[in-house]
């Protein structure tokens, strides 16, 4: 079968994963391709990669295409994906209505998981909100970065420390078995981020390509973006 490639945020994979079955069903194609860090997706197809779809944020895809590497006319919102706190399967919920309450509860925290913070979404703006929390320093030896916010729940699903949390966005905490939602972060330290998908340039299958952002932006799909965490605009 042949693939339709992708280089995608992980906020997308649940989403993807969720509509293959119809994109298959109306194109014969499989989907294949990566899923990370947006700064790291972004560099790949920046290296060279033959990729036909990037499902990436809009400042990202954006950018992009203002470098020729997306078709800026492809370029289509699929939805907002909030930074949410998580924690493990069982262990009691976090309730944050501030800045003051997300400061204590990270500060309560024995162990921190995150994505990177250099290269992904929520791993940027949580090493932000650290640092606008005036506990960056106090809380470094405790955070544990992991290469995408999937990888950093999964950390946190098996962790062994007595009071763990993470922070990534929604859309990777809702997929990951062992850990569970626990609330978006409060006004003040809050990040809603749109996720757009395009076509790259001089993409060999981009019928294709185009057939899957009209799937996955589509009135038909709204339930399972609600389901995956996206938040229709």
């Amino acid at each position: 079968m042949t693939s339709l490639t992708i280089l995608s945020g992980g906020a997308a994979r649940g989403l993807v994963a969720s509509l293959a079955p119809r994109f298959t069903a109306a194109t014969g194609f499989d989907i294949a391709g990566d899923y990370g860090a947006v700064g790291a997706m972004a560099d790949i197809l920046r290296q060279g990669r033959p990729t036909d779809l990037a499902i990436l944020t809009a400042a990202l895809v954006a950018k992009l295409a203002g470098e020729t590497l997306i078709v800026p006319a492809s370029i289509r919102d699929v939805g907002l994906v909030e930074t949410a706190l998580a924690v493990r399967a069982g262990d009691p919920k976090v309730s944050v209505r501030d800045a003051s309450d997300l400061r204590a509860a990270l500060l309560a925290a024995d162990a921190i998981y995150v994505p990177d913070t250099k290269a992904s979404t929520a791993g940027i703006h949580v090493a932000s909100v650290l640092r606008q929390l005036g506990i960056a320093d106090e809380v470094a030896s405790r955070l544990n970065e992991s290469p995408n916010g999937a990888t950093a729940m999964r950390q946190l699903a098996q962790s062994n420390a007595r009071q763990p949390i993470g922070c990534t966005q929604s859309t990777e905490i809702i997929t990951i078995d062992g850990v569970e939602l626990s609330g978006t972060l409060p006004k003040g330290c809050d990040l809603a981020t749109m996720y757009t998908a395009g076509i790259v340039t001089g993409a060999e299958h981009a019928r294709a390509a185009q057939t899957l952002i009209d799937i996955l932006v589509s009135g038909e799909a709204e339930a399972l973006r609600a389901q995956a965490g996206f938040l229709d605009t």
